[in-house]
């Protein structure tokens, strides 16, 4: 992939000439049951449809993607690294809509900053769920009001970090007596990993897997 060389690498700009050579959607599956085969591939009938919004925030010279940290008390995924995002609900015209209102709710990120650039393939969770990941710009003057109930942190990562292939590590552990694989992404004192960690290197294959 060929880039002009006013656009520097990992700036925002650098992202959305990427997400806009992107076809509407790739023609692979993306899940934790393709990062780990001995996953069985979900039915659809029992997925529940979610959407996560992908924040790559607009600062220079290089972008950062915006994280949050679950709290502790939440009965999925608790204390964990995730995008905002949930489930789709019956009203919600779209994963676009649902991942927008979703990022109001947890940590005050106003749909004003946000501006939706693209979305991916669905992501399946072995948890039941198929999540759309929707990519957006956002505009580094936001702030936030984080929902408590729901969020324990916010936070910001190099997008050059976790778009470098490097830094994804296969991990495995003992889970219901099976060996699960899944992907890591440790940032300092941040254990980014499991769907969170998935979605990310989908986003790697999917806009600079072809650089590797």
């Amino acid at each position: 992939m060929s880039l002009s060389a006013e656009i520097r690498p990992f700036s925002v700009a650098d992202f959305r000439a990427r997400v806009a050579r992107l076809g509407e959607h790739g023609t692979d599956e993306a899940g934790d049951h393709v990062i780990d085969p001995s996953l069985d591939r979900l039915h659809d009938k029992h997925l529940r449809d979610a959407a996560v919004l992908v924040p790559v925030v607009a600062r220079e010279p290089e972008a950062t993607v915006l994280l949050t940290v679950r709290t502790e008390h939440l009965p999925s995924h608790a204390g964990q690294i995730a995008f905002p995002g949930g489930k789709i609900d019956d009203d919600d015209h779209s994963a676009l809509h649902a991942a927008l209102r979703e990022a109001e709710e947890e940590i005050g990120l106003s749909a004003a900053v946000i501006e939706p650039i693209g979305q991916l393939e669905p992501y399946v969770s072995n948890s039941g769920f198929r999540i759309v990941p929707v990519l957006s710009v956002v505009a580094p003057e936001f702030s936030l009001t984080i929902n408590e109930n729901e969020v324990a942190d916010a936070f910001e990562v190099p997008l050059s970090f976790l778009m470098t292939a490097s830094n994804h590590r296969r991990s495995s552990k003992r889970y219901k007596g099976l060996n699960r694989i899944f992907y890591e992404m440790p940032y300092g004192d941040r254990y980014i990993w499991g769907v969170t960690a998935g979605i990310l290197r989908r986003i790697y294959e999917r806009l600079y897997g072809d650089e590797a």
